[in-house]
């Protein structure tokens, strides 16, 4: 068996990070697995850039351009939605030949126009397609957010400044309809919840749809003693750490405005005893704007990131967008219990008062109560639990094997 995995990125986002560690478990596993990727990082071999810097900046270009026009010459939500009017052709490079699977990921900005995902469906070999967010079942968008119209064909695009039932969304959606029906594609969701979406969607019709974690190695992510780990990193032995980490930490759609809030309604009944970890790109802009003592570790490679997990008592997540977020599954194996809302698929991770806390969506005053609760609770148990059902769901043993049941599926 020869698996293909097609990735824009190969160790940028979570996406990427998600594909790359599949491309990894595979290859442990004793499946021959290569990567296509635009932008590559690694320098794993099994990891082949595709087309060139300038093409690729000039395909990236066009798209966002085309989508600028197209939206009346405004930058509203022009990194929110994809078109994928153009793209690498892949099918005549040697790995696509070689493959007997090709597994598509993420593939926006770029990666794959429509037309060539046709192609590639209609190439006679197996097609899995690992799905991130909402855009191969949609026409444009990555999150449809509380839009329905992708259940029955788009058009009328929220995302757009000036919508009609024959917009871009429209059109994109019937390119996708046209490109699925030449072959056959798995589809498989990170989490159940994207999953019962995707089943709603006419594109996915004819098509099977499965859900399936993303994986992560649990022998990298691991517990540590956390009184080490703090005096390493010149953090105070005595503080209830909060850890929160993205790649923007200042991005409204990962709910800092609400943890702002929450830090607020901490501070009102104790100040002396926690205190915040920020780690990622913008965390200079929020410090000042949190309650609470807050220390700055701006941006950390993920080789120090376990580090980071052990350091804390918790990590939150306050995101208002989630599909199947890394950082959770990262903080659980390393024995740090979890706080997030009640959106995505974050339910599916986080147990409630099991091995973390779930917060109603929006409720500031219910992430303030998830953060108390688990500082003042016995962490030694949550930390077990969240261990445990790292292992247990989303170790790379557990989801290469189910990814190669399904290659396996006739």
């Amino acid at each position: 068996m020869n698996v293909l995995i097609i990735s824009t990125h190969d160790q940028q986002g979570g996406a990427a990070i998600a594909a790359y560690r599949l491309l990894e478990a595979l290859n442990r596993s004793g499946v021959a697995a290569n990567m296509l990727t635009l932008h590559k990082k690694s320098d794993n071999d099994n990891v082949v850039e595709v087309g060139n810097n300038i093409f690729n900046k000039y395909r990236f270009t066009a798209e966002r351009a085309a989508i600028y026009i197209q939206n009346g010459f405004s930058r509203k939500n022009l990194f929110d939605i994809s078109i994928a009017n153009t793209g690498v052709s892949i099918t005549n490079y040697p790995a696509f030949k070689r493959a007997d699977i090709v597994h598509l990921h993420w593939i926006n900005q770029g990666m794959l126009s429509v037309r060539e995902i046709g192609e590639i469906v209609a190439s006679g070999k197996k097609i899995v397609w690992t799905m991130h967010d909402m855009w191969s079942f949609t026409g444009i968008c990555h999150h449809a957010r509380e839009c329905k119209r992708f259940e029955t064909g788009c058009g009328l695009c929220p995302y757009l400044n000036n919508p009609s039932k024959g917009d871009i969304s429209y059109y994109t959606y019937l390119q996708k309809q046209a490109a699925y029906s030449l072959g056959r594609i798995h589809f498989v969701a990170c989490s159940n919840w994207l999953k019962e979406l995707a089943l709603k969607s006419k594109l996915t019709k004819n098509h099977n749809v499965s859900a399936i974690a993303n994986p992560i190695n649990t022998e990298t992510y691991i517990p540590k003693d956390k009184a080490t780990v703090r005096i390493a990193m010149k953090l105070a032995i005595d503080k209830k750490i909060i850890l929160f980490a993205a790649a923007k930490v200042s991005d409204k759609r990962k709910g800092i405005d609400y943890l702002i809030e929450a830090s607020k309604i901490i501070a009102q009944q104790d100040n002396n005893n926690y205190m915040f970890l920020i780690a990622g790109g913008n965390s200079k802009e929020i410090i000042n704007q949190l309650a609470l003592p807050a220390v700055n570790v701006g941006y950390v490679a993920s080789s120090e990131m376990p580090n980071l997990y052990n350091a804390a008592d918790l990590f939150v997540t306050p995101s208002l967008q989630e599909n199947l977020p890394n950082t959770i599954m990262e903080s659980m194996a390393c024995g740090t219990p979890c706080v997030g809302f009640n959106i995505g698929g974050i339910p599916e991770m986080i147990d409630h008062k099991q091995n973390g806390y779930i917060s109603n969506y929006k409720d500031a005053q219910d992430l303030a109560n998830g953060l108390m609760w688990v500082l003042q609770e016995s962490t030694e148990t949550l930390a077990t639990n969240a261990r445990n059902k790292a292992i247990k769901e989303y170790s790379e043993e557990t989801i290469a094997k189910k990814y190669i049941e399904i290659y396996n599926k006739k």
